[in-house]
């Protein structure tokens, strides 16, 4: 592991590199790069220094190197693993300064972007040409793309459209030692050596950074529809996903929200939210060319979840009513934030067993003494299993064991469905101890030895993935 200072000496030459007024060391200025979203997970890095171009970057990384001095790369800090943690201090290399959408090619189907660009500004930004970014995680008004490439971010829409890593084609890396590797392009297809640009997605700043994107645009959907459908109990709404699934039409969204989640989210919005009393919801999304298309596609799917149950099925294709139903969807995780103390568990489960997962996940909770609250991707078996504090929990050290222990037992419960430990917040620093339970040990020595190749001092992002 690196063990170099950030002395007074390696300040300075940062500071040539990108200005003074982009490095610096203060508590205060520090302190908002010390955590991301992971719950109970904080370090202090040495400093904080804010490149605004590949070659700026490539500067930082060259010195820090020659120093010795570990790299934490960081984009928004909306992460739930603690990959932008700087467990190991050093430097914090923040791209938020290289937050430029570069080009929107509509012949080609392409933007060019910087990584500190907020997901949301490119997807309003390829509307306007008539096109469409995909992704869609629930902080897309937030993240940066950088964050979403290097975790392999999900969404929303996943169940039709994939995630993030099938549609980045080109991607700038800037190695540990400060070299500089452009690898992919705008080619559809390309077999030539090694896939270095698929290699790099979701390794969480481990390998490489990226300083510049090159991402797959679609045509803009000209239609969208929403289908929301209350069910009696969170096992009938898992349930139900399958029927929704196999109802015929490919939903671009499918969601599956146990009720108090709703509760939390529509508690930030301050708003209320339809079928209150419901212990779980599909929220299930179409598009298409046409409105008659999309409104087929909803009769069809309605019709499906009614059979498997659904207590009523509530439509919505006035855009303005869409967008309430997902701000307050978006809004749960801030509201479990904001109004509890809990754990969250990234579950991910061949989609077909969402409903044994959902039963030993709360078999879990209730073994330790947790509340559990899931919702989630359930059109592509990603449920977030989240683990909340009680009154059992008398103590902190109490409440951590308790989450610890019920958080290895939701992931042996999605490991035993042949699911896996993380579908979209990626490993981290949370998640590493539990590498083993998913990898053989000659797998998880093979990515290190990949990892040694790209940064053989292992000074980017360490003490993240590995166990």
């Amino acid at each position: 592991m690196p063990e170099g200072r950030v002395d007074h000496a390696l300040l300075r030459r940062l500071a040539e590199a990108v200005g003074t007024e982009h490095v610096f060391a203060d508590r205060e200025r520090v302190e908002p790069y010390t955590h991301d979203e992971t719950q109970g997970l904080s370090a202090w890095p040495e400093a904080v220094v804010l490149p605004a171009d590949t070659a700026e970057v490539s500067a930082v990384l060259r010195l820090a190197y020659e120093a010795g001095v570990p790299v934490t790369p960081r984009g928004a800090g909306t992460g739930k693993s603690g990959a932008a943690v700087p467990t190991h201090g050093g430097l914090v290399l923040s791209l938020a300064r290289l937050n430029r959408i570069l080009e929107i090619d509509r012949e080609n189907g392409f933007a060019v972007v910087e990584p500190g660009v907020i997901t949301e500004d490119l997807q309003n930004a390829a509307a306007e040409q008539g096109l469409f970014y995909a992704p869609d995680p629930a902080s897309r008004g937030s993240c940066h793309l950088g964050g979403n490439i290097q975790t392999n971010a999900g969404g929303l829409r996943a169940v039709k459209y994939g995630v993030t890593a099938d549609h980045v084609f080109g991607l700038t890396l800037v190695l540990a030692d400060g070299s500089v590797i452009p690898a992919g392009g705008k080619n559809r297809k390309d077999s030539s050596g090694y896939g270095l640009v698929r290699l790099v997605v979701g390794s969480e700043g481990t390998l490489a950074v990226v300083t510049r994107a090159v991402l797959r645009l679609l045509p803009l959907p000209k239609s969208r529809g929403l289908l929301l459908a209350p069910f009696a109990s969170l096992p009938a709404a898992a349930g139900g996903v399958e029927a929704a699934l196999c109802s015929g039409p490919t939903p671009s969204a499918l969601e599956l929200v146990e009720g108090r989640a709703f509760g939390f989210g529509a508690r930030i919005k301050e708003t209320a939210f339809p079928f209150p009393d419901a212990e779980a919801h599909l929220l299930v999304e179409a598009d298409g060319e046409t409105p008659e298309a999309v409104a087929a596609d909803l009769e069809r799917i309605g019709a499906a979840l009614l059979d498997a149950g659904a207590i009523d099925v509530l439509t919505a294709t006035e855009r303005r009513r869409m967008e309430e139903l997902w701000a307050v969807r978006r809004a749960i995780a801030e509201g479990l934030k904001a109004y509890t103390t809990y754990s969250g568990v990234d579950s991910v489960v061949p989609r077909a067993r969402i409903t044994d997962l959902v039963r030993l996940a709360r078999a879990a909770g209730a073994k330790h003494g947790l509340d559990v609250v899931s919702y989630g991707h359930a059109g592509d078996g990603n449920l977030h299993v989240n683990l909340l504090r009680t009154e059992r929990q008398k103590t902190d050290a109490e409440w951590r064991a308790a989450a610890d222990a019920a958080h290895e037992d939701v992931v042996r419960a999605a490991l035993s469905l042949g699911g896996s430990i993380s579908g979209e917040h990626g490993i981290g620093v949370k998640e590493r101890r539990l590498l083993p339970l998913r990898h053989t040990p000659e797998a998880i020595g093979l990515m290190q030895r990949i990892k040694a190749a790209f940064d053989p001092k292992g000074m980017l992002n360490p003490g993240k993935v590995f166990p």
